[in-house]
């Protein structure tokens, strides 16, 4: 006999550092999952590995899979950046025993829940005036630097992806110049994901450190000696003000996002908004309310008076990776 369909759907926000999973239904929504759970992702050699031990946790029966996936996405399969992984929804259609698979970047899927969000999932940096109708820009730094955009059809939005984070890092000022020379001289291209990440805020903390503005204080020196990752060190010690190296570490690094926000904003004319995702604007919201971020943000000569009315938000939902796959997997 054919087995009826469960109408349950698995979804997935695939990053390099953790993978969310959860799993949806049609009646209770994508905000009230039946099943969640997030893995570390370097531990396990494949997305299928992670996968079969989440289900194998619940009794739930899926048969569609919705992924949001950080790295491009050719076809029917993707590349993590930051992973030694290839997914591949055909192989996970079959392997998983599913009726269909859908892959999506990641920052496609976090644009797609942008229309979706309410007031309780962002907190605003600039009212400005927005476009009902006008492009949307998202920027999320987390592992890496993730942007997408979506533009109005007539109807509806439509989210579109972006390798942007890997274009050329352009300084704008004396230290950032120093910045790039000292990225280059250690070789390889230098993006603004590499200046501009959860991967870059240790070296933009050394980089700072080595110029010896800002004396390294022996506390903080034993604490990321042991810090498996030195990022959450680094951000930690300058929202609680007690290193000035973190705190000018973290502004450097608010300026550079807020610089490449705007080229974003201006490349596909994001006057319906400018939205941050990924795990670092909503742990650094202090220094994002500081002004160093709309100020480098708007600061384009000419067009500095258009980007002071693009309305930016911050995303402070977590889930907002698994409430945009599942908006993805809807035809899935």
């Amino acid at each position: 006999m054919e087995t009826r369909p469960s109408g349950l759907l698995l979804v997935g926000d695939i990053g390099g550092t953790k993978t969310a999973l959860a799993v949806v239904s049609g009646d209770a929504g994508p905000r009230s999952p039946l099943a969640q759970a997030t893995f570390p992702s370097p531990g396990y050699p494949s997305l299928e590995a992670i996968v079969r031990e989440f289900l194998a946790g619940t009794s739930l029966k899926v048969d569609r899979a919705s992924f949001g996936v950080a790295g491009p996405v050719i076809g029917s399969q993707a590349t993590i950046t930051n992973l030694p992984w290839i997914v591949d929804a055909v192989r996970l259609r079959q392997e998983l025993g599913l009726r269909s698979v859908r892959l999506v970047n990641d920052l496609v899927a976090m644009a797609t829940a942008v229309p979706h969000l309410t007031e309780e999932d962002l907190l605003t940096l600039n009212p400005g005036r927005g476009d009902p109708h006008g492009a949307i820009a998202v920027i999320a730094p987390g592992t890496g630097l993730g942007e997408a955009f979506l533009t109005w059809d007539g109807t509806r939005y439509r989210a579109h992806p972006s390798e942007g984070g890997h274009a050329d890092f352009a300084p704008r000022t004396p230290r950032e110049r120093d910045l790039l020379a000292h990225f280059e001289a250690r070789g390889g291209h230098v993006s603004y994901e590499r200046v501009c990440s959860g991967l870059a805020l240790p070296h933009l903390y050394a980089f700072l450190r080595d110029t010896g503005a800002y004396p390294e204080p022996p506390w903080l020196a034993r604490d990321l000696a042991h810090a498996p990752d030195p990022t959450p060190v680094i951000v930690r010690a300058a929202l609680d003000r007690r290193c000035d190296l973190a705190v000018e570490t973290l502004r450097l690094f608010v300026s550079i996002l807020g610089a490449e926000a705007g080229n974003l904003a201006l490349k596909v004319l994001a006057t319906g908004g400018v939205y941050l995702g990924g795990g670092i604007p909503r742990r650094i919201v202090p220094f994002l309310q500081e002004g160093t971020f709309l100020r480098a943000f708007s600061a384009k000569g000419r067009l500095s008076r258009l980007l002071e009315q693009v309305p930016v938000h911050v995303i402070v939902n977590s889930s907002v990776g698994l409430l945009g796959a599942a908006y993805a997997g809807e035809d899935a």
